[in-house]
């Protein structure tokens, strides 16, 4: 009897050791397929990190191709010319096929699919385009924290006659006296080191400093005398001329269709030779004398200002520009003039303003060369003395009509050649400007 009821609960215990095994391993075979479905929720959400990530450094690149696409474009633009590759910007990256998400993935995760190299909208362009420079304030500003260079060369040439009468007249048409008659050649060399400096994409400062060398030949006949041989006349002079300090500020954002207007300061030094501090031919002979400078100045001998505005307005394919001045100089009190005779009294003396226009345009021939076409024009007025006009002094007309080219060796360095032709008797025949700027 106890035999069975041993028997009974060994029976009982195994089929009870049998149930919670039979339990356990429902349970287990409950939990197997759960385990299995987060293992791959996460790792599809480690790929979808993964891919997240590439997108990410996909697109930092886009952007850096993007703009430089959109740095080359403007600058095409401004040339008038416009590279293909900037017409089409890049596609979307394309991400490798073992991290492309799947369709199953949650909607946080899913928002990777969208495109992220799609090209933004076009910024609006900021800076004035690029033109061959024909005039002496430049049109494009100084990007901020760069410097500019640029040394030149210029060359003018002019050529006038001149009557002089050394006497007195009587009654009309009767002359006592000489009759002077004189043929003036100038030659001037400039050679200058411009620097410019951005403080701020739309700020610019600069300074030029000049080296002067000029000489004069002077043929002269005079009439009523015996001699009938010509007396010629050189003199020559060189050294430093009036520094100059300039800043430039952009005004607006301008654009296509939209103009960029350019506003400047020019200050101008009086630290070349002084004109009153050359030496007149008064007396010669026993005559009047020749009555010009024995050595010639390299500067204007007067501290002046000069704001202007300038205005630059692209027109696919052309670039139209132009400008308003005027230069106001200081006065200067007991002025004398150096002569072989002694010193000179002038009293207090005033140069007149100097009213200045300039107008042109600008075409691009292709990425690395343009060229430029324009008219300056300059109306210095009279001479005040001691507070009234000079009896002698004459307003002045300078017309120049001005050719320029531009070639950009590489991305630093560019090659400005600009031709002028004087169109009014007073302005120089000829003008060659030779500059070569380049960027550091």
């Amino acid at each position: 009897m106890k035999t069975k009821i041993a028997g009974a609960r060994l029976l009982g215990f195994g089929l009870t050791g049998l149930a919670l095994a039979g339990a356990a391993g429902g349970t287990a075979a409950q939990e197997g397929p759960a385990l299995s479905a987060f293992d791959a929720l996460q790792r599809q959400v480690d790929e979808q990190a993964r891919h997240i990530e590439y997108l990410k450094r996909e697109l930092e690149r886009q952007q850096g191709s993007l703009e430089a696409l959109r740095g080359a474009l403007e600058d095409a633009r401004a040339r008038g010319t416009a590279p293909a590759t900037a017409a089409a910007p890049a596609s979307a990256p394309t991400a490798p096929a073992a991290s492309r998400p799947t369709a199953s993935a949650p909607g946080p995760v899913a928002q990777a699919e969208r495109p992220v190299g799609q090209a933004p909208a076009r910024a609006r362009q900021s800076r004035p385009p690029e033109v061959a420079p024909i005039f002496e304030q430049p049109g494009v500003l100084t990007p901020r924290g760069r410097w500019v260079v640029e040394p030149s060369l210029q060359y003018s040439y002019s050529s006038s006659n001149r009557v002089a009468l050394v006497g007195f007249t009587i009654i009309p048409a009767i002359h006592i006296g000489l009759i002077d008659v004189r043929e003036v050649k100038s030659d001037t060399f400039v050679g200058a080191l411009t620097v410019r400096r951005g403080i701020t994409n739309r700020f610019e400062l600069e300074a030029k400093i000049p080296y002067v060398y000029r000489s004069d030949t002077s043929v002269a006949r005079r009439v009523a005398v015996s001699s009938a041989a010509d007396e010629v006349f050189d003199v020559d002079g060189h050294g430093l001329g009036d520094i100059e300090f300039t800043g430039r500020y952009q005004l607006n954002d301008g654009g296509p269709d939209r103009p960029y207007f350019i506003g400047s300061l020019r200050f101008k030094t009086r630290t070349g030779r002084d004109p009153f501090e050359v030496r007149i031919d008064r007396t010669l002979s026993g005559t009047t004398g020749t009555g010009l400078q024995t050595e010639m100045p390299t500067g204007s001998g007067f501290y002046s200002l000069q704001p202007g505005l300038t205005v630059l307005l692209p027109s696919d394919p052309v670039v139209f520009f132009g400008g308003v001045s005027y230069q106001y100089s200081f006065e200067r009190e007991d002025v004398k003039q150096k002569t072989n005779a002694g010193r000179e009294p002038f009293g207090d003396v005033q140069p007149g303003g100097v009213f200045g226009f300039n107008f042109g345009m600008g075409l691009a021939l292709n990425e690395r060369s343009s060229f430029s076409l324009g008219y300056d024009h300059l109306s210095v007025g009279k001479l005040k003395q001691n507070g009234r006009t000079a009896p002698t002094s004459v307003r002045v007309q300078l017309g120049t009509l001005l050719l320029g080219y531009s070639y950009r060796l590489d991305a630093t360095r560019t090659v400005n050649l600009t031709v002028g032709a004087g169109l009014t008797e007073d302005t120089p025949d000829l003008q060659l400007t030779l500059r070569m700027p380049f960027s550091l």
